[in-house]
Parts: C-alpha cells; sequence; structure tokens
C-alpha cells in the first residue's frame, strides 16, 4: 500500500491512492478476516486488542475529519505521521513483547528456511526492489485501466488495487488462524489499518495535494467507518468470529464491490454523483 500510494500520487492519480487505502482497510476486515473464520472460528484473546481497536477507530475518525477540508496537504501529511510515531511508541512501552516473541516462535517454521545472512540479506533486498517495480507496474496499469474503461483512479484503487495489495494479509491471516494463532491474524488487520492511514496516506501526502472526492464523504468513508464497527462488539466482548460471521463479512464485502462496480458503470465514481448509491 505504501508503494502504491506514493507512486500514485507521484504519476498524477491521488484519489488511487486514497481509494487504495480505503478499499485496503475494508477488505482487511470484511474479507481478510471472514475468509479465515469460515475455515477456523478465531477468539482473540491479546489483553492491548480493544486499545488497539479503538485507536483504528479514532485513526479512521480522524482521516474522516481531515478530510472534510477537501483535500490532504502536506500539513496533513505531517499530522498523520506523527500520529504513526506516537502509535509505534505507544505500542512500544505497552506491549507485552515476550508474550508476542512466544507466540511467533510456537508457529511451525517454513520448510527450507534459509540459515545464511548474506542469502536472507539479498531476499529482503530483491522484495523491497520488486514491490517498487510492482508498484510502478500495478499504477500504470491501473491509469490505462481506467482511462479506457472511462472510470476514475478512485473506483480502480477501491477495487481491483485494494483486492491487490490486501492479499498479503489474506495469506498471513489464513496461515496464522490455520496455526492456531487468531491474535496474529486480527492484530495483522488492525495494524495494517492503523499504518494504511497513518502511514501510507501521511507518506503519500507528503508527495503531493491528494483530493477527497465527494462519493468518499457520502459513501465510501462512512463504508470503512461501518466495517471497522464490526469488531466493537468482538473487541469489548472478547466474541468469537465464527463461520456465520465470516459468511456475513464476506457478504458485505461482495455487496460493497458490487455497488462500487455497478455505480461506476453507470456514472463517474469520482465526480460525487450518488447515481446508483
Amino acid at each position: 500500500e505504501l508503494m502504491v500510494g506514493i507512486k500514485a500520487v507521484v504519476s498524477g492519480a491521488p484519489t488511487l491512492a486514497l481509494g487504495n487505502v480505503v478499499g485496503s482497510n475494508i477488505a482487511n476486515i470484511w474479507l481478510v478476516l471472514g475468509v479465515p473464520a469460515i475455515l477456523v472460528p478465531m477468539t482473540c484473546t491479546a489483553p492491548k486488542f480493544t486499545s488497539n481497536m479503538m485507536i483504528m477507530l479514532a485513526a479512521t475518525l480522524m482521516l474522516i475529519m481531515l478530510s472534510y477540508t477537501g483535500s490532504l496537504t502536506f500539513g496533513t501529511g505531517i499530522v498523520l505521521i506523527m500520529m504513526l510515531v506516537a502509535f509505534i511508541i505507544f505500542s512500544t512501552h505497552k506491549s507485552q513483547s515476550i508474550e508476542c516473541a512466544q507466540t511467533l516462535m510456537d508457529m511451525e517454521a517454513l520448510p527450507g528456511e534459509p540459515d545464511s545472512i548474506f542469502f536472507v540479506t539479498a531476499l529482503i533486498l530483491g522484495a523491497i526492489a520488486g514491490l517498487f517495480l510492482g508498484a510502478q507496474i500495478l499504477v500504470d496499469g491501473s491509469v490505462i485501466v481506467a482511462r479506457n474503461w472511462g472510470v476514475s483512479e478512485a473506483v480502480i484503487g477501491l477495487t481491483i488495487i485494494a483486492l491487490g495489495t490486501s492479499l498479503p494479509e489474506l495469506v498471513t491471516a489464513i496461515v496464522a488462524a490455520l496455526r492456531g494463532a487468531c491474535d496474529v491474524a486480527i492484530g495483522n488487520v488492525i495494524g495494517s489499518n492503523i499504518f494504511n492511514i497513518l502511514g501510507v496516506l501521511g507518506a503519500a501526502s507528503l508527495f503531493g495535494n491528494i483530493p477527497i472526492p465527494e462519493i468518499f464523504m457520502t459513501f465510501d468513508y462512512w463504508v470503512m467507518l461501518i466495517a471497522s464497527l464490526s469488531l466493537l462488539p468482538i473487541a469489548v466482548f472478547r466474541m468469537r468470529i465464527g463461520r456465520v460471521s465470516g459468511i456475513i463479512y464476506c457478504t458485505a464485502y461482495a455487496i460493497f464491490i458490487f455497488y462500487v462496480a455497478h455505480g461506476a458503470s453507470a456514472i463517474n465514481h469520482g465526480n460525487g454523483m450518488l447515481g446508483q448509491f
């Protein structure tokens, strides 16, 4: 999301960056948690789950309030980055680092895990280069698709790009759930959503203004907020995310994608017209 967001702003498609973050946050909750829950019911018992959940909600509300200015600017980016730094410091001092480390150590190691520091370093550098090149190809291709199909970059960001950039979280959540590390699966989603808003949009705003289409203020933001609030009972009452909840989450995401795609086929989603919505 970070690579795509910065590349989108630099390439002159800033609403693609915004759509990517909003769409990814919705997908992270309803799809990334919905699919694993259908496979393995999940319950999060992490002590800081509720507080991190509240931070995610606060970041979401902060983004909505800042967006009423009409655009995310350099100043907005500084505010978001400062909030991210504060969150990281808070998490570092308050987290149960030993318990978290033990949870990760209890997970089975991947077969053929490399033990050479030089090889591991090469893999990391290669992965970073791959992310940069992949983001460039993804953004350039998405802009071409949007222009050829006559839809806005915001729609592409909300759907295709958001789904693509959420796949790593989906794979992580499925693997973690199957291995019984449900805290990792749910924490992965909450942490990703916080970083998307504070880190991705914060960093992207430093490279150029991100205008806020009216449809985001009247529809997309509120879907993101509803998706975030759907985790609240699970955080407060430690409710289990079972198969029924998983099906409901996946259905809600499918409905959201359908309405966005259906609206894009009738109107320009980025123009702020409610149309089919």
